[in-house]
């Protein structure tokens, strides 16, 4: 199968009512899928990239920080954004993003809306650990957030903090965090 790069600026073209009409729930799935689907083919693109940037040929190889380090730099490198990567708590971690080009603060919606970015780093970090993992989008500029945040944690830590914060619950305090 041949590769072809998504640049961000192909998911931002599509109108901001375009996009708004896709989040709705048969919509988010579809582009949540569609993210999942890029996993793959960004997570090989990232094992070509290290050798000339962090020196090494398997992101296994990279202690964590340095890993988040190289993370940030990659996806600001193709244009999708700085990521900044923290622990939080003793079974999740959180990618967040100032800048990243999915969210459209001006979109003010209820809900966090990167549905294809939750997809696509399900399946990228998932390769990374070599384990499944799932994402959680907490935060977003597009419901006026000031960052956008995603959890990244086993696929049952993160559907028990799911439904915590579907009782109203800060998912802060359910994972034992303060950041």
């Amino acid at each position: 199968m041949t590769d072809i790069s998504l640049h961000a600026a192909s998911l931002v073209a599509l109108s901001p009512r375009a996009l708004q009409a896709l989040r709705d729930r048969v919509g988010a799935e579809a582009l949540q899928e569609a993210g999942y689907a890029a996993g793959e083919g960004a997570y090989r693109t990232f094992v070509g990239w290290l050798p000339a940037i962090a020196g090494v040929d398997d992101p296994k190889e990279l202690a964590a920080p340095r890993l988040a380090e190289v993370l940030s730099r990659f996806f600001s490198d193709l244009g999708w954004g700085s990521v900044e990567v923290t622990p939080l708590g003793e079974a999740t971690f959180a990618i967040d993003s100032l800048n990243w080009p999915e969210a459209q603060p001006e979109a003010g919606l209820q809900y966090p809306s990167c549905y294809f970015t939750s997809g696509l780093l399900a399946d990228f970090v998932s390769r990374i650990a070599d384990a499944g993992l799932a994402v959680m989008e907490v935060e977003c500029r597009s419901r006026n957030d000031p960052r956008c945040r995603w959890l990244v944690g086993a696929p049952d830590t993160l559907t028990t903090l799911y439904q915590h914060m579907a009782q109203g619950a800060d998912y802060l305090s359910v994972i034992g965090a303060g950041a």
